[in-house]
Formats: structure tokens, C-alpha cells, sequence
């Protein structure tokens, strides 16, 4: 049988925001002849912060100068807006809720210094020893009800939708640590509203959700009732790309 291609999450963000870009600025839209693209999105991810030494390809304490970096390129590119794609921070090897809620704030200082609307999804570290309420309390989706973890909002032409796939099968959610990051899934009434959602709506969609829709490195890091997400997807007809 024929190896499956394989992309790590870095590979897969760039050639999605390329596509995405394509796609919004008319490539992708009938009877759609922009000069430019219509919107511009700023893309960071796993930015895993803690005080506490590497491991493997993790360089914890590094992160929030990368984050800095990337904030002051996205001001200076002048994107619409930015996406955290989950894995805000991290924790110690010997865990503290209060030096790990001081880790949230400190990268939401940086984060917040982006000059225009920024936004959050929620991955399996930024719950691994605090809970979805008090991560949803310090930082800040521009527009959006405080600590909603799934939400919607328009962008001039463009509708985009944020899912929050940190729950087990079993429906629970995500709460200091509850859980195995294995097993995750994007429970029944978020797809009622995910559907109706993307019903209301006229215009043509982007998706964002930190674990996977597609087994992109193995079917561990995917979301276990991923197929039936995808087909509500397609079946809407509006979903330009998922990131």
C-alpha cells in the first residue's frame, strides 16, 4: 500500500494560508476579481510557554520573544486580524495553577499588542492544569463574549467560524488535565450549532480548530468524530479551507 503523505502541523499552516489567501483574494469565488486579497490573517500556534528547560523540539522559555516577533511582523504586514490556533501555553514539569495562569498572562500581555481584533482557540495544553474558565478569563477574542470557546463573526466578506474540539468522546469537557489529549471530539450540540450557523449565513466560510479534521500526521492527533464534521462542512457548500 502506497505510504500516505504526511505533513507536520508548520508545513500544513503555510500552505493553507497560501491557499486561503488565493481563494479569498478570487481565485476561489465566482464572478470574484479582487486586485488584492480581500483578507489578510496573521497565523501563530503552539506557542507552548512555560519557565522551564527544552525538551526535544520545545524551547518553552523562548516563546513569548517569538511571540513578540511575530506580533510586531503581523503589525507591520497590517493583516486584518490574528488567530491563535491553541497551545497558548504550557506548564512546569511539577505543575502550580498559579504560575500557570501567571504564564496565560504574561503571553496575553505580548499578544494584546497587536494593532487590530486578535483571537483565541483553546488546545489540550491550555487546559492541562486550569480550567476552560479561568483560561477564558484572561484572555481576550476580540468581539466576543468572554470565555466563549466556540464562536462566529463576519470579516468584511468573509464568515469565520472558531470549533473547540478540547472534549472526550464521552462528551465531557476538557478541565485541568481530565482528560488524554488522544481522545478528543467536537460534541453533538456544538455541531447543531455549528450547522445552524453556517445556515444563517451568506457568505463563504473559514474554519479554525486546533486538533485535526484530517489524519495529517497519524489518527492519534485527530478529532475521533472528525469525518462527521467534515461532512457537515461540505454539505454546507460555503467552507473555503479549516485550518
Amino acid at each position: 500500500m502506497k505510504q500516505p503523505w504526511i505533513l507536520s502541523r508548520k508545513t500544513f499552516m503555510k500552505a493553507t494560508a497560501q491557499s486561503a489567501l488565493l481563494l479569498a483574494s478570487g481565485a476561489g469565488m465566482t464572478g470574484c476579481r479582487a486586485s488584492r486579497p480581500i483578507l489578510r490573517i496573521g497565523l501563530v500556534s503552539d506557542t507552548h510557554y512555560a519557565d522551564r528547560e527544552p525538551a526535544g523540539t520545545r524551547f518553552y522559555r523562548e516563546s513569548l520573544g517569538k511571540l513578540k516577533e511575530c506580533v510586531d511582523r503581523m503589525n507591520e504586514e497590517r493583516v486584518d486580524f490574528m488567530v491563535h490556533l491553541g497551545d497558548f501555553k504550557d506548564q512546569d514539569s511539577e505543575p502550580e495553577e498559579a504560575r500557570t495562569l501567571r504564564y496565560v498572562k504574561d503571553l496575553e500581555s505580548v499578544y494584546a499588542k497587536f494593532n487590530g481584533p486578535r483571537y483565541h482557540l483553546l488546545g489540550n495544553h491550555d487546559v492541562d492544569s486550569i480550567s476552560k474558565e479561568q483560561f477564558g478569563k484572561m484572555v481576550e477574542n476580540t468581539g466576543i463574549e468572554t470565555g466563549a470557546t466556540y464562536y462566529s463573526f463576519d470579516r468584511g466578506r468573509v464568515h469565520i467560524v472558531v470549533l473547540d474540539a478540547t472534549f472526550r468522546q464521552d462528551g465531557v469537557a476538557y478541565d485541568k488535565g481530565n482528560f488524554d489529549w488522544k481522545d478528543t471530539a467536537i460534541p453533538s450540540d456544538q455541531l447543531a450549532w455549528l450547522k445552524e450557523d453556517l445556515g444563517k449565513t451568506d457568505k463563504p466560510a473559514l474554519v479554525f480548530v486546533h486538533q485535526l479534521l484530517d489524519p495529517m500526521q497519524s489518527e492519534q492527533h485527530q478529532v475521533k468524530n472528525a469525518a462527521a464534521v467534515r461532512d457537515l462542512l461540505e454539505a454546507s457548500g460555503k467552507v473555503l479551507a479549516v485550518f
